[in-house]
């Protein structure tokens, strides 16, 4: 198959004339090879849920409208579908298939972005109409595409930032990159916190650049992009930098899209989306924190962001660096184990790129044992009241915001339910609101309780906002900031919210996860860790992981520059062996006792799985489905492939909708991929209850 760059587009004139005859041949009845004469079979993949293409007659098209977008009728409306193939015939006959309304101009899509889109829609069970339009910016789907703006007067550039002295092991780690040569070849970048990965980032950027290659720079939330992408403009201000995100305006993705697919961008920093750009001279790609669970899409075609990169690098036969401070278990297992064979080439830096910078010291505070006034020691207050003495910032972790998760009355034991979840109400008492952070359900604070009229109702636990009334009562000197979701909202919130902190206008900081990664704030020197045991004893098998991610992220914050850094963990277990790695910052201790506990259940990454998941008004339809998808007699024909019963979701109602799942698992991958084909296709077919809706994931994150 050939690929062309460019097609070119019969007037609209031409076309109809064109379509007019076919018509006309039609009519008369005409033999096939007549009306083909006028008219070609085009095959056009749509953004809709269904598993097949669709074939439509277009005026002389050759094999240079592969790739093209097209506007096609579809039902009574027309949309935008992409030229996937052109069939020498089709399973319809001429006269049943519409016409092409309209082939458009570029940007004409390359063959190693289909064999991408490919790989998606036949991994994660997608159909690849689905796959191939979402992975378009929207102005390209829009029947009416908004007008591009003129380009901008060219800036004077400035001069590039200089670049620092490397450590030793930052040297090491560039060479073995340089030294792989062309081809695929993946890197897991372990690096502590603030021991400078994104120098080694940088450095292997210009590496690219020099040879005339792009770059794709993934992260995994848009929180992360401001900071990193004004260092890396400041290094390369003639790269072209462009960034794609979803709060970027439509416009505004679309130009930078564009900007990227013909060249001229040669650095593309993005979210998971991202992953789908078309880079024609790609030649690295780069997956910071490559743990952070924000890589795997929780709706529509659930992907992951970073294994899409893996494929893409290896399609590519270009190098891809995988940095964290703290790697998922399956990359790490990748580096480690000898049965995953040497995948990932271990790259580690164990100090601090800053000399005078060492990592914070963790002490656990026993709660058993400590008196706490509004969730927080006194050991934690008074180490707040030292840092403001000393002029230094202090940042109180708490990831549940809102003023408490529950409200509740003591008299008849009624609590804030939330009337469309199997979740309760968080009390959101600056709003006089009471909100359920799943579906977004929202309702007033009631003056008595709605069950027995008791006037004498509480909060119970507490959030972000508690702790900022309590903190604020306590230290009426400081200047207390809080960090989350509710005050910073859109991107631009969150800029300003960090610039307050780099300019010293907050000397207590109390945030959420936000705060937890990617971030430097030099004068910040004490991290408390507050409500982390909840997480201890959750029923999901990646919950200590996501903990202890989130501990060593956080407590990274701390003494990123000369000043001494110092953690305090709250618990009220001390003794468990999670927090004793966090204080001796041994992650590979905690991802060895980690994976010998999941080899011992079968879990991932000695497992491979899948989830099928339904919704319905009612539970038992939920399940019902799943019970027949699960007797489908196709299963015997796969015996390495284990199915379990179908039970209600962990949270078993969200949306007024009840949930239901199916697991599914394999010890090889193969097998299971193999099976899921046949599987999908089966379940496909089946007669739905009103209302039910389903859906298939692989490589589920959540259980």
């Amino acid at each position: 198959m050939q690929w062309f760059a460019v097609l070119f587009k019969k007037p609209r004139e031409q076309r109809n004339l064109t379509e007019t005859r076919a018509n006309a041949a039609l009519q008369r009845n005409l033999p096939v090879d007549v009306i083909m004469f006028a008219m070609s079979i085009v095959r056009v993949a749509l953004d809709v849920p269904l598993y097949r293409c669709f074939d439509y007659l277009a005026p002389g098209v050759t094999r240079a409208a592969i790739g093209c977008r097209v506007r096609v009728p579809f039902g009574r409306r027309s949309v935008i579908g992409l030229v996937v193939d052109l069939p020498a015939e089709s399973d319809l006959s001429a006269a049943q298939l519409k016409a092409v309304e309209e082939i458009l101009p570029a940007p004409v899509l390359p063959a190693d972005w289909f064999r991408l889109t490919g790989f998606c829609a036949s991994y994660y069970q997608a159909p690849l109409g689905e796959v191939m339009l979402s992975a378009l910016p929207a102005g390209l789907k829009r029947l009416d595409p908004p007008t591009p703006r003129p380009p901008k007067a060219a800036k004077q550039l400035p001069p590039p930032s200089p670049e620092p002295e490397l450590t030793g092991e930052q040297v090491a780690a560039i060479d073995a990159v340089r030294a792989a040569g062309g081809g695929f070849k993946p890197f897991l970048l372990f690096g502590v916190t603030g021991s400078g990965k994104t120098e080694v980032y940088l450095r292997l950027i210009a590496d690219a650049l020099h040879k005339g290659g792009q770059v794709l720079l993934l992260v995994p939330e848009i929180n992360l992009t401001p900071q990193l992408e004004a260092r890396v403009a400041a290094r390369f201000p003639a790269a072209g930098l462009v960034s794609l995100h979803s709060e970027l305006t439509e416009a505004a993705r679309l130009r930078n899209w564009l900007a990227a697919a013909d060249g001229r961008a040669r650095i593309v920093l993005g979210t998971r989306l991202a992953v789908f750009t078309p880079l024609p001279d790609l030649a690295l790609i780069i997956v910071d924190e490559e743990h952070d669970a924000s890589f795997k899409q929780q709706d529509g075609m659930r992907y992951s962001a970073r294994d899409v990169a893996v494929f893409r690098a290896h399609d590519r036969k270009l190098p891809i660096v995988l940095g964290s401070a703290t790697p998922s278990l399956e990359s790490w297992a990748n580096a480690t184990e000898k049965e995953m064979r040497g995948r990932y080439t271990l790259l580690t830096l164990k100090e601090r790129a800053v000399a005078q910078s060492r990592l914070p010291a963790v002490q656990r505070i026993d709660l058993r044992k400590e008196k706490a006034e509004e969730g927080l020691s006194g050991i934690l207050l008074e180490a707040i009241e030292k840092r403001l003495v000393r002029g230094e910032q202090s940042l109180v972790f708490l990831n549940r915001r809102g003023y408490a998760p529950v409200l509740a009355c003591t008299s008849c034991g009624w609590i804030s339910n939330c009337r469309r979840c199997a979740a309760n109400l968080v009390l959101h008492l600056k709003d006089r609101r009471l909100r359920c952070h799943h579906c977004g359900f929202e309702t007033r604070i009631p003056k008595a309780c709605p069950t027995c009229g008791n006037q004498d109702i509480h909060p119970f636990g507490r959030g972000t906002q508690r702790l900022e009334e309590f903190l604020s009562a306590r230290f009426p000197q400081a200047r207390i900031l809080r960090a989350d979701r509710d005050v910073a909202k859109s991107r631009k919130q969150w800029e300003a919210l960090v610039e307050r902190i780099h300019a010293g206008e907050a000397d207590i900081l109390v945030g959420t996860q936000m705060l937890a990664k990617g971030h430097d704030f030099p004068k910040l020197t004490l991290v408390g860790v507050v409500g982390a045991d909840a997480a201890l004893f959750a029923a999901d098998c990646r919950a200590p992981e996501r903990l202890f991610a989130q501990l060593m992220q956080v407590a990274g914050r701390a003494g990123r520059a000369e000043l001494p850094g110092e953690v305090l963990v709250q618990t009220q277990y001390p003794d468990h062996p999670l927090y004793a790695a966090v204080v001796a910052h041994d992650y590979a201790a905690f991802a060895a006792t980690q994976l010998a506990e999941r080899r011992v259940a079968g879990f991932p990454p000695y497992s491979h799985q899948a989830m099928l998941r339904a919704e319905a008004p009612q539970m038992a339809d939920a399940i019902t489905f799943l019970a027949t998808a699960r007797a489908w007699p196709g299963c015997d024909a796969h015996p390495a492939v284990t199915l379990y019963d179908p039970v209600p979701m962990r949270m078993a109602k969200l949306a007024n909708l009840e949930r239901g799942q199916l697991l599914v698992e394999s010890a090889s991958r193969p097998a299971l991929q193999a099976f899921l084909a046949e599987w999908r296709a089966a379940v496909d077919g089946l007669k739905l209850p009103s209302r039910l809706r389903w859906h298939l994931e692989v490589d589920p994150l959540d259980y």
